[in-house]
């Protein structure tokens, strides 16, 4: 059977089902309400950025059951006729309230919430929380570079080592949210109309007999655009030998752009390298830098005084190398009318629906959030709105740019403290006495 991985409503945990089953034949199918937050911040991590949720409601609003699935589940012996028989005709009907993608967000504070009969939105679940998930990990980790290299040209080159294909195309999709300049990967600017960036790889120097000739082919083909790699044998000697055919290119309206560098020590072939091309007479083309990047090694670049334009990152951004998951659950906090409570040791979850408002100080900077059950009021700006309503969309999508512009506002009202790379004194979320007295509550009623 072939199924697409990416759409399938197959793409889930058995006890989503099996769950189901069970809801279904004890008529469990009140209104629920769940909450997709993250528990705790990673170490390195400061705040998050949110980003996925467009693809979330792409998933809610397309979500049926193929006759290829129903049949699997029917031969599967796993489930009874009553389950296969409601997911034939299922369809989400639910209303759906989030943040917007590109806000920055803080531990407990609800993402995204799921208010919808109690089968449809257990289903969901799985797939909620791995969309949200990684967009929302690599956008943070994404964001961290923008601020460590401000002013910078960043690229994403991390399709090659993804943990997958939709990986790599979802994380070119959060780090432009987030602040990149684009990426590498070609689909991602078919699909999100994300900008794309590429020079040539060290193979096409390979590939000819002499460097130089590779360097002018390459800028024949790409007269508007072309980066030449010059770090395939010696750095020093390619960038002499791109000086030396520039005016010959130059002769035929070519302009050089710039070089790449992707190995050794990028800061001082950078010093090098710049004071070759500008008594070349090219100092209007660039210094490009690739290779293992993160945004520590952009921050000491920049602080050292590298004279590099622009910086590749690839593997550490899109498997977000150095906190590779977040604490993100997806929990009941309502059914039939009644809030709801998880009280597990160390995993303990405030009732009810929720909203979060943020108040920002004279200076303009976001200064503390207050979470407190919906209904209740609170100073400053609330941070969830409807998205969905009955299972479409409450309205159209912003465009992404649109998205990029959000994300980059709400980075530059954080506290200063919080822009840094290094941990710092957490940004205070208060919890109102509404949402303290709720949660007595229902610890008193719940057996």
């Amino acid at each position: 059977m072939r199924l697409n991985p990416v759409s399938s409503p197959l793409l889930t945990d058995l006890y989503q089902l099996t769950m189901l089953q069970g809801y279904l034949e004890h008529g469990m199918t009140e209104t629920a309400a769940f909450e997709f937050f993250v528990r705790k911040l990673p170490e390195p991590r400061n705040f998050l950025l949110t980003a996925g949720l467009e693809q979330a409601l792409d998933f809610l609003e397309n979500l049926r059951f193929r006759p290829e699935e129903l049949d699997w589940l029917r031969k599967s012996g796993l489930f009874k006729p009553v389950l296969v028989d409601y997911l034939e005709q299922m369809r989400f009907t639910g209303d759906v309230f989030a943040m917007p993608e590109g806000t920055v967000a803080f531990p407990n504070e609800p993402i995204l919430r799921v208010v919808a009969p109690m089968p449809q939105a257990q289903l969901v679940e799985t797939r909620l929380i791995n969309l949200l998930h990684f967009e929302t990990m690599v956008a943070s980790k994404a964001a961290r570079s923008v601020l460590a290299a401000p002013g910078k040209l960043l690229v994403d080159f991390g399709l090659r080592r993804a943990h997958g294909a939709e990986a790599g195309l979802l994380a070119a999709r959060a780090a432009y949210l987030a602040g990149f300049a684009g990426s590498s990967t070609v689909l991602a600017g078919a699909m999100f109309e994300v900008p794309v960036y590429g020079t040539m790889a060290h193979s096409f120097v390979q590939a000819h007999e002499d460097e130089a000739e590779a360097f002018e082919h390459f800028a024949e083909s790409f007269p508007r655009s072309a980066i030449m790699l010059i770090d395939t044998y010696d750095t020093e000697a390619a960038a002499r030998k791109v000086v030396e055919i520039a005016p010959r290119l130059a002769a035929r309206g070519i302009g050089v752009k710039g070089v790449r560098l992707d190995s050794g020590d990028l800061a001082e072939h950078a010093r090098r390298v710049r004071r070759i091309l500008d008594e070349g007479g090219l100092k209007q083309a660039v210094v490009f830098a690739s290779g293992n990047l993160d945004e520590y090694r952009a921050h000491d670049l920049v602080a050292g005084g590298a004279p590099i334009d622009g910086f590749g990152v690839g593997t550490s951004l899109v498997t977000s190398a150095d906190a590779s998951s977040l604490d993100s659950v997806y929990k009941l906090m309502e059914y039939a009318g009644r809030p709801r409570r998880k009280r597990s040791e160390g995993k303990a979850t405030w009732p009810g629906r929720k909203q979060a408002f943020r108040q920002t100080g004279d200076d303009g900077r976001f200064r503390g959030d207050v979470l407190t059950v919906e209904g209740d009021t609170a100073p400053g700006e609330p941070l969830l709105r409807q998205v969905m309503k009955s299972g479409k969309r409450a309205e159209p999508s912003p465009p992404l740019t649109a998205v990029r512009e959000r994300a980059l506002a709400q980075m530059a009202r954080l506290p200063e403290r919080l822009r840094t790379l290094e941990p710092a004194e957490p940004y205070p979320v208060q919890v109102a006495p509404a949402l303290k007295a709720l949660a007595e509550e229902v610890d008193r009623l719940t057996r």
